[in-house]
Order: C-alpha cells, then structure tokens, then sequence
C-alpha cells in the first residue's frame, strides 16, 4: 500500500482557517458576557482558548501523525468509555445540571460533555463493525439489526441528559456511515420512515419541542417568548448588510441575542461580517464537507473511509442545522456552531476529529 508523505494540505489549511475565524468570530461575540455582571466571561475564555484551540490544535497534530488503525484496534474500548462517561453524568453528585439538562461532568474544576466522546465513539466502532462484516452489512443481522441495537443504546444515554440535537446529529451520521457501507436500500427507507414516526411522537409528547416546531410554522405569534430568538437573530443577519457593521460591532450581541457565544453565534458574525462575511463561513464548511469526501472516497481500505464520512458529517450536518436555524429555514434547535461556538469540549474533538481524516488522508 503506497502512502503519501505529507498529509492532504488543503483540508488542513480549510481546518486552520474555520478554526482560526472560529476563534475570532467567538472573541467579538464574548465581550457580550463583559456587559452582564453575573457572566464567568473569564472561565468560559480560558476554556476555549486554552482546552479548546490549544489543547484541540495539539490533538489534531497528534492524530494526523498516528497511524489511524490504531483507533480500530481501541474501537470497542472507546465506545465503552464513551458509554460509562455517559452513564456516570446522570448520576447525582456526579454530572450536573445547568438549564434544565444534565449533559456536563467535572474534572480539576473544568467541566466538559461526555456526548463529545460518545459521537466519536460510535463512529470508529461502527466503521470497525462495518469494515469487518464487509457485505453482511446487506443482512438483517449484521446490518440493520446492529446499527438499531448501537444507535438506541447511544439514543437512551443522551435522552435521558437530555440531550436532542446531539442524538439528531448522531442518527444523521449514522445512516450516512450505514449507506456508505453498502446497506440495502430497504433497510435506509425503513429507518427512515420508523425514525420519522418516533420523531414525531417526542416531538408531540415533549412541550418545548412541540412549541419549537409552532414558533417555526408561525413566527409572528409569540416574538415576546418563545419566538424571541428566532426573531432577534434574523434582525441581526439583516442589519448586517452586504459587509456587515464591523468586526466587534454587534448590537444584537448585547441585548437582544440569547446566547451570542452559543447557538447564535452564527447571527452575531454575519451582522458584524455582513452577506459576504457570512457566505465566505458557509463557503469553508461546504469546502470542508467537499475535500473530506474527496479524501474519503480514495481511502485505503472500508474502515478508513466510513471514519471520515462520519466525521465529515457530523461535524457538517451540525453546522447547517445551526446556521439553518439561525437563518429561519430550519426549527430553532439549540445546537452549536463548530469551530466557533463557546464549548472547549467541543472545539477540542473537533479538531481531534479533523487529525483523525488527516491521518487517513497520508495514505
């Protein structure tokens, strides 16, 4: 098998810059903490700044010079301490709650999301399960039947947090990873269509969730509550203009934008950025989608290649169902930017994640 010397220069240079504007877009829309006397401004930046780029960028370099198979040798030891992680957060004493959701542990006085380790976690042992039961994958008990047994056992630890948009995130790359193996076409519209059903019943037994998708269809109805958000955030995409206020320049960021350095991270940038601003973000996450398949589909072997769809996909699908919400096109979903978003936890597996596809990529 020939190997490449260097590792694909132009998906590492696309991660630099989304992780670079990433950490500039994140810097203009904290100062917004500094207005609010009650804000951890100082925590929240040290761990992005230090867990989250620092730390990440260390990973990544570590990870991209790692022979990759060393992660399917690991694969089932991973997703069992992805599981216990997740298991240990919702005990009392133990994880902790913030806004209603118990989705956070500590250690040494930082806090971190064991759901980070767990989407990484199935995707290395599912590639791992595929790679290995090669066209069994076609078959009810190799194929379907262990994909719903992986994906329920992850669904159940992050419901129970809960935690939504994550799980949403995770089947999407999950059916990704199953078509990319070669599953049955049946088997895709099955999933598709009992997934759909119990969507919708969550979604109809769950109050905020069911008052998302009305705020959603009819905007207009509640702007003072539960369509605030919504609201606030198309504001600030518009007052944006075709090249935006000004770096640093935000409003919205101040006052109006609940969570500027989380789910509306995306509205504070494109009012400071502008059309052009915005569309050049949107430019490098669809170039990153774009080059990770690329170097997916000249992978070595089938392991290698359903490593990187799912992380490809992951981290995209999160992106645009985030950018999506913020623009108005999708339900408002609560989930984060990559790259940009406050979470050190997240920005750090996110390059982690981005060191595994450069690994691949030298072969």
């Amino acid at each position: 098998m020939a190997t490449r010397a260097r590792v694909d220069k132009t998906f590492l240079s696309i991660t630099v810059l989304l992780a670079g504007a990433g950490f500039l877009i994140f810097s203009s829309a904290s100062l917004a903490l500094l207005a609010k006397e009650s804000s951890n401004y100082s925590s929240i930046a040290f761990s992005q700044t230090v867990l989250g780029l620092l730390a990440g960028s260390v990973a990544l370099v570590i990870a991209s010079r790692l022979d990759y198979k060393i992660w399917k040798k690991f694969a089932f030891y991973l997703l069992l301490f992805a599981i216990i992680l997740n298991i240990a957060v919702l005990i009392p004493g133990v994880g902790f709650a913030h806004a209603g959701a118990r989705r956070w542990l500590e250690v040494g006085g930082f806090s971190f999301q064991p759901s980070e380790v767990l989407k990484l976690g199935f995707i290395i042992y599912f590639a791992a399960w595929c790679s290995a039961v090669k066209d069994k994958i076609k078959t009810f008990s190799w194929g379907l039947m262990p994909f719903i047994i992986m994906l329920s056992i992850a669904g159940v630890l992050l419901l129970k947090q809960p935690d939504y948009d994550t799980l949403l995130v995770l089947a999407v790359t999950g059916i990704a990873m199953f078509v990319a193996a070669g599953a049955r076409w049946k088997d895709i519209l099955l999933l598709a269509i009992v997934g759909t059903i119990a969507i919708s019943f969550k979604i109809y037994a769950t109050p905020y969730a069911m008052q998302r998708i009305k705020t959603f269809f009819h905007p207009m109805e509640n702007t003072l509550g539960a369509g605030w958000q919504s609201q606030q955030s198309l504001i600030a995409v518009g007052s944006g203009g075709l090249f935006g206020r000004g770096f640093g320049q935000s409003v919205q960021k101040f006052t109006y934008l609940p969570e500027p350095v989380g789910d509306s991270v995306f509205a504070v940038a494109a009012e400071e950025l502008g059309f052009i601003g915005a569309v050049i973000l949107v430019g490098l996450f669809v170039l990153f989608a774009t080059r990770g398949l690329k170097i997916a589909s000249g992978a070595a072997n089938p392991f290698a290649r359903l490593v990187v769809v799912g992380i490809v996909i992951m981290i995209i699908s999160q992106a645009f169902v985030n950018i999506g919400a913020m623009l108005g096109v999708v339900p408002l979903s609560g989930i984060t930017l990559p790259f940009v978003s406050q979470g050190g936890t997240s920005l750090f597996f996110t390059l982690l994640e981005a060191g595994i596809v450069l690994s691949i990529s030298r072969f």
